[in-house]
């Protein structure tokens, strides 16, 4: 026999507090007897009031008008240029004490950049100095305008791999190396635009669109396809898949066993690489030497030119770098196409890499803002990177954006602010004025080990672990990324987990989860009786908790599941014969809004009812959910003495009746 709620109810001592969704805490007496407190009505908003209010929490939900309010016109004009370069903001506070910390990391990010740019320029299919050159306008134009005090700005692996494949779809880089850097500097140009754009239009959200699991399982199969493509200049290949899937690169490699692989290649690549783990061995476990793993490429660099050198094994087989052009940046806008066929081809390249390079810079000035403790602004920073890459186009760059392993060495080296970039642009002229001719021997071998070093960081397994163990659904959108850029390509990867990640949000929105809900023994207390098993069911009335806004998309479904549930307990009640269902009590408390759609379908539960004599009660709508009920007469239609504060008190009223027909 289950237990009526007579016994557990009448001794409730008129807490409100405890009662869940009582909006309102006044004298214990107003629930005593069951009219205390009725469902309030908010105040009627005009429809621009409400449009207004729309637009301002879409756009603009981190209020960045806040410091403007109530200040003369002067210091207006201070701010907004304050807003757009941050750098007016914090050089007015710079040290010498924070220089030092400055300069330490970015010589160090700059001795990781050299050799990485240039690799990266290799993977992009570009010229080795287009890697240098984006390593020297960009952070310079960053470090005026971005609010990250972190994050290293140049060339990245996935970006680079990512322009390579979908550039040289268009054009042969081998054949038309000119018509080749061209459309890159166009989709630079766009990808800037892009940014920028996002930004200003305050659209920072798009982005979110790609959740973490997805980013994360995009960036390992990112790195893995990265590394495979490395294994042209680790083994010494001369004819080599253009194909960035792992089953054409290993076609590549096996078929060329015999007669394409070069055993000196192999020997300074493998031997070098080994160094390079270790170092970073070495770095990982203990903190300090973080600079052991930061300089050992360019020490690589410099040991293995010299080796090469020496012996001359270029005229063995080992492929070298040959000569980087010497000199700075070239303005390259007269390069852009501004018309014709690859005008639309370059908008969308620029269009995918602009949005990649976007991720990977928020998620990491995020990450690193977080441990450091201060703000940055996504909108802001879309700008910053935006502006930094379309005048980069202008000045021979193809796309930067920050980049995880120099971000992850300038923060243990000690940065302060992004003067460390200015640094590390400052060593990059440098270089690219004085000692770009000492390259000319560098073997290939030494880039692909050090590209490869820099990539195995982005397999984040402990991580895809974890997602793995919370949430299966995120693990199937990281293996979906995953599995579409190792066995497709870096695009397909991309719109698999951009899919993924919408297909998950679709599947909440379309099936809300719905509960049946329970009295917790001697309390006013409704809960979800799956997770209370204690939770006795109230004799003759069934308790339904939907748990999401009610829109067209799922209004069917939670009619339908509501009516599921009755039929489920109406077949269990003819076997145990227990008291016929009388009243449905519907609990609103998380349906944030309804829909037009979502008011028919509640009409049509109410008609189904009416059929079954089963009465509906509503407890705890929200405001918007109250308003609009009332808007569409759907009160007047079930009656106002239907509509609780909460579900007890709803019970409380009708209760007693199904006790008495005992």
């Amino acid at each position: 026999m289950p237990r009526t709620v007579s016994d557990g109810g009448e001794d409730f001592d008129g807490d409100v507090s405890s009662q869940p969704g009582s909006r309102r805490h006044t004298d214990s007496n107003s629930t005593h007897h069951h009219h205390g407190y009725k469902v309030g009505f908010p105040p009627v908003k005009g429809l621009f009031a409400e449009f207004a209010d729309g637009v301002k929490e879409t756009f603009f939900a981190d209020d960045p008008l806040r410091e403007y309010k109530d200040q003369p016109r002067s210091k207006k004009l201070w701010l907004s240029l304050v807003h757009l370069f941050p750098v007016l903001d914090w050089g007015r506070s710079y040290t010498f004490g924070k220089f030092k910390g400055d300069l330490v990391a970015g010589l160090t990010i700059a001795s990781l950049c050299i050799p990485q740019d240039i690799g990266y320029a290799k993977l992009a299919n570009l010229q080795p100095h287009v890697g240098l050159y984006s390593s020297f306008v960009p952070p310079l134009i960053y470090a005026l305008m971005g609010s990250s005090r972190d994050i290293a700005i140049g060339p990245v692996a996935v970006v680079s791999l990512l322009l390579g494949t979908l550039l040289q779809e268009e054009i042969d880089p081998v054949k038309n190396p000119l018509e080749y850097s061209r459309l890159a500097f166009t989709a630079t140009f766009f990808a800037g635009i892009t940014q920028a754009m996002l930004g200003f239009f305050r659209l920072g959200f798009i982005i979110e669109f790609l959740s973490h699991a997805a980013i994360v399982g995009f960036m390992a199969g990112a790195a893995i396809t990265i590394a495979l493509q490395q294994l042209k200049g680790l083994l010494g290949i001369a004819k080599f898949t253009k194909k960035s899937d792992i089953i054409s690169v290993m076609e590549s490699v096996w078929g060329n066993v015999h007669h394409g692989w070069n055993w000196q290649t192999i020997l300074i690549g493998s031997s070098f690489l080994a160094f390079l783990l270790t170092t970073k061995y070495i770095a990982k476990k203990n903190k300090k030497l973080f600079w052991v793993s930061a300089i050992a490429p360019l020490i690589s660099v410099v040991i293995s030119t010299f080796c090469v050198y020496i012996t001359r094994a270029d005229k063995q087989g080992v492929a070298i770098v040959k000569n980087i052009k010497q000199g700075i940046n070239p303005p390259s806008f007269h390069l852009i196409y501004w018309s014709g066929p690859y005008l639309a081809k370059g908008f969308r390249i620029g269009v995918v890499s602009g949005m990649v390079a976007l991720t990977e810079a928020i998620a990491i000035g995020r990450t690193f803002a977080g441990m450091k403790d201060y703000q940055i602004d996504g909108n802001k920073e879309m700008v910053a990177l935006g502006t930094m890459n379309v005048v980069g186009s202008m000045t021979s760059c193809y796309v930067a954006t920050g980049s995880f392993s120099r971000s992850a060495v300038n923060y243990m080296a000690g940065c302060k602010t992004a003067v460390s970039n200015v640094v590390m642009a400052i060593v990059v002229m440098l270089t690219l004025l004085l000692i770009t001719p000492l390259f000319k021997y560098t073997p290939n071998a030494i880039l692909a080990s050090i590209i490869i070093n820099a990539v195995v960081n982005l397999v984040d397994y402990e991580t895809a672990y974890l997602i793995w163990k919370v949430d299966k659904m995120d693990f199937v959108a990281l293996l979906g990324a995953f599995f579409g850029v190792v066995f497709a390509s870096v695009e397909y990867g991309l719109l698999i987990a951009v899919a993924i990640s919408l297909g998950k949000i679709l599947l909440q929105v379309t099936r809300p989860r719905t509960a049946l809900l329970g009295n917790l023994p001697r309390t006013t207390i409704y809960r979800n009786v799956e997770q209370y098993p204690e939770a006795a069911k109230v004799p003759g009335i069934m308790i339904v908790r939907v748990d999401s806004a009610i829109y067209f998309t799922n209004s069917n479904y939670v009619k339908e599941r509501i009516l599921r549930w009755l039929r489920d307990e109406e077949d269990q009640q003819q076997e145990q014969k227990l008291y016929k269902t009388e009243f449905l009590i519907v609990e609103l408390s998380p349906v944030t809004d309804i829909d037009t759609s979502g008011i028919h379908a509640l009409e049509e539960l109410l008609k189904a009812l009416e059929k079954r004599k089963i009465q509906l009660i509503l407890a705890n709508p929200g405001p918007t959910v109250i308003q609009k009920l009332r808007s569409a007469k759907f009160t007047e239609l079930i009656g106002d003495d239907k509509i609780f504060l909460s579900v007890g008190d709803a019970v409380k009223k009708f209760a007693p009746k199904s006790a008495l027909n005992v």
